[in-house]
This record gives structure tokens, sequence and C-alpha cells, in this order.
């Protein structure tokens, strides 16, 4: 079904190529989602992702800082990077998530492989193109939707080539892109977004509610309060999250020591970091490796214990 007058789209439509801890993996998910899914916290995967919004508005939270993104947006998300999408109170929301990887060593063209998954690593990697650059890359889009549905014993491969195809015309076509950061539109929710954003920068440095406050000239009394209101977390809460995400990212893509890394991802003691990992992973430190060993798991969301 052709929606808005460009995307194909039919709720609940999925096609998946391989598991995610492959050296190729797609996975194209057509569906919705409403203000009560929610995640409550970011969270990351170890593979690339594209989402995009399929609706007139919804948010996107990057390492802490809110984006404001609007139909047929594209927002792209590297291995490791902390996000989650806001959707709006209402209807659902309609939107497009890809996940991929691909092994990107091939002989004689690693050069043009990095630049394009340079993207990924732009400062703020959210694209929104005119009307022309958009009709062509939802073009190639479209063809990979209907490929999904394709009874053709190549399909996989056509699938890869027609995906290498779309991020290579939107690299391409990045000259144009004209996405331009937008707040919440909420004075309030907007200055706590911009805490926690300094907060995942500096979630290795001591990070107390009264330096905090004197940053931003907020009273420690209103920041607490508001600070909850807004992220769900108390600010303590929410800077040990940040803290815990960044080890499991060190649990699973290095081999060094547990004590080192709660060291520095700045937890003062390594009792403190066993405790809070405990938690809000409801595991030890070395179970959540082991467990990313055997299993592969896809994403990492925190489960707060009762």
């Amino acid at each position: 079904m052709l929606i808005d007058g460009l995307s194909l789209y039919k709720r609940g439509h999925l096609y998946r190529i391989n598991t995610p801890i492959d050296s190729l993996y797609f996975f194209f998910d057509y569906d919705e989602r409403c203000y009560k899914e929610n995640m409550q916290f970011q969270h990351f995967h170890t593979f690339y992702e594209i989402m995009i919004p399929l609706e007139e508005s919804a948010g996107h939270l990057i390492d802490g800082k809110y984006y404001g993104i609007k139909l047929h947006d594209m927002v792209l998300l590297r291995p490791s990077l902390l996000h989650k999408t806001v959707y709006p109170k209402g209807s659902p929301s309609r939107r497009i998530i890809i996940n991929f990887r691909f092994p990107n060593h091939i002989y004689g063209m690693e050069e043009i492989f990095s630049k394009i998954l340079s993207l990924f690593d732009a400062r703020i990697p959210i694209y929104r193109f005119p009307e022309k650059e958009k009709k062509k890359l939802y073009q190639v889009l479209n063809e990979i939707y209907r490929l999904t549905d394709s009874t053709s014993e190549c399909k996989n491969l056509l699938i890869h080539n027609k995906f290498l195809e779309f991020l290579s015309l939107l690299y391409e076509e990045q000259e144009y892109n004209c996405y331009k950061p937008v707040n919440s539109g909420m004075r309030l929710q907007d200055r706590i977004y911009d805490i926690t954003a300094y907060i995942h920068k500096h979630s290795t440095e001591s990070l107390s509610l009264d330096l905090l406050s004197q940053k931003f000239y907020i009273s420690p009394y209103y920041l607490s309060h508001t600070f909850k209101e807004v992220t769900g977390f108390t600010l303590i809460s929410y800077v040990q999250t940040v803290r815990i995400r960044n080890a499991q990212l060190l649990l699973i893509s290095t081999n060094d020591k547990i004590t080192e890394i709660a060291m520095r991802c700045g937890f003062t003691s390594f009792s403190q970091f066993s405790r809070c990992f405990l938690k809000t992973c409801g595991m030890s430190p070395s179970e959540y490796r082991s467990a990313y060993t055997v299993h592969g798991l896809e994403t990492f969301e925190l489960q707060e214990k009762s």
C-alpha cells in the first residue's frame, strides 16, 4: 500500500536476512508505535539502524539530546549510540526501521564504504531532503519493499545490492540535507534535555545535583523535581544508568577487566558498580558478558527490578 503518496507500507510487514551477530545482516520492519510504548531509557545496538517516521511529527533522543523529526526524515544511528524514539500522544505512529550490518572490508572498496558509513557519524545524523531528492531515495526503498515479497531465488542478494544502492544515493545526495534541529517546543523539557545531553558527554566526571544546578542556573530543588518529571528518573539514577550503558558496551566490545571498566565509566568503587549493574540489568557484569558471548543479544534495554 502506498501511503502519503511516497512510501510503500503495510503494518506488521517485516523481512530479515540472517541474525544480528552475523557479518551480513538486514532487518526491515514496517510497523507502528504509540506513546505508551516509548522506551523507559535509551538503548544501543551493535549494528547500524535507520529510523524513518511516516507521520508528521515525533522526536528522537540521541545521547540525551532531543531532536524533533518529521515525516520522511531519516535518522541514522551508528552502532553503540544511545538513542530512543519519542512517539507523541494520540494515534499510533507509523515508521520504518532498518537494521543492518555487512562486510565492508572488500578489497579495493574500503575507502568508499568508509565514506558511505561516515553518514552515521555526522554530528547530527538526521537527514531531510527536498522533494526531488526525497523521491529518488524512496523509489529505491520501495523497490526493496517489493523485493521482500518476491519469490526470486536471488532476492536476498538483490535486496543487499539494492540497499547498497540506497546508501550510495544517500551519500551522493547528502549535500541537499536541509534538516534543522528543533526543540520539543516545551521550555521545561528542552532545558532538562540540555542537562541530559551534558550528562552523556561528561558521564565519567563527578555529576552531583549541586554541580549541575550551578552550571545550568537552576535551583537544586527545582532541578530535582523537574528532572524526574521529564525523564522518569531521579538525577542520580539517570547518571548511573548512562554509566551502566557505557559499561555494557565495553563489556561486549572489549576484553578489558571488569574492574577497569567500572572505573573508566565513572564509578568510584567496584562494589558500587556491581550493585548498580545487578539492580538495573538483573545480572552481574560477568554474567552479562557471558550472555552476549553465548547468545548474541540484539539490544540492551535496562530492566529495572521492582
